[in-house]
């Protein structure tokens, strides 16, 4: 019987969407490569914005991390910081690829994952919230739950509450919703990602710094369990429609 030859690796396309971005990993290049999103970004004008940036790029499979809801692989709210239409796009019909979608928070937990029990807060445009439980990512919605004086998490932590409060009080208000979670859910460790993590000056007690690269990371393993890596390079590059 003749040697069988070894699987190809696949080439992945990740897709990371924000409110101010979406950041485009390509396969097999080590940089990043940015273009904006923001409140009036529909999933058809993402598309037209990354053309340019995927004409000549060949790749098998895509990741996408949303953020919002997303159940079984299917979006199925629209985004607080988005345009509309997102829920219930096909985008595997628009790729022509096998596609999976996540929560983005899900997506940059899964890359931050290294063993045991965690809780993933991504401190970003907004609050994005994880658990992962030996391997197993439960996606939560904590951020539009009622906190204290008719607010939310979401509203003490995300960016228009560092705008708001200025940065030492947002600073306590993230240290003191980080404890409350961490009491509430009884995780090993604690990651805080979501970029706005570079404007803590100390963190909470089990707490560590996240990476917005592990979201990459993340959309790899949802394909391949065994990526280990970050990506290297840096931190986006730019693009424009």
């Amino acid at each position: 019987m003749p040697p069988q030859r070894p699987r190809a690796a696949l080439r992945i396309l990740v897709l990371d969407i924000g409110g101010s971005h979406v950041k485009v990993a390509l396969p097999g290049r080590p940089d990043e490569v940015e273009v904006a999103s923001g409140t009036r970004l529909t999933p058809q004008k993402m598309l037209r914005k990354l053309r340019p940036v995927l004409r000549g790029e060949r790749f098998d499979r895509v990741s996408i991390g949303y953020p919002g809801i997303v159940v079984r692989g299917r979006i199925v709210s629209e985004p607080a910081h988005l345009g509309r239409g997102w829920a219930g796009f096909d985008f595997e019909r628009a790729f022509h690829r096998p596609t999976r979608i996540v929560n983005d928070a899900a997506m940059q937990a899964l890359g931050s994952y290294h063993g045991g029990r965690m809780l993933f807060l991504g401190l970003g445009t907004g609050l994005g919230t994880a658990l992962v439980l030996d391997g197993e990512i439960e996606p939560m919605e904590i951020a539009h739950l009622p906190y204290k004086k008719g607010r939310t998490y979401e509203d003490y932590v995300g960016e228009a509450a560092l705008e708001r409060l200025g940065h030492k009080k947002w600073q306590k208000e993230v240290r003191d919703v980080t404890c409350l979670l961490t009491a509430a859910l009884e995780p090993e460790y604690v990651v805080i990602g979501g970029g706005n993590e570079r404007k803590l000056r100390r963190l909470p007690p089990k707490s560590e710094r996240g990476d917005n690269r592990n979201a990459i990371l993340g959309g790899l393993r949802l394909w391949d369990p065994a990526a280990t890596a970050p990506r290297s390079g840096r931190r986006g590059g730019s693009a424009r429609a």
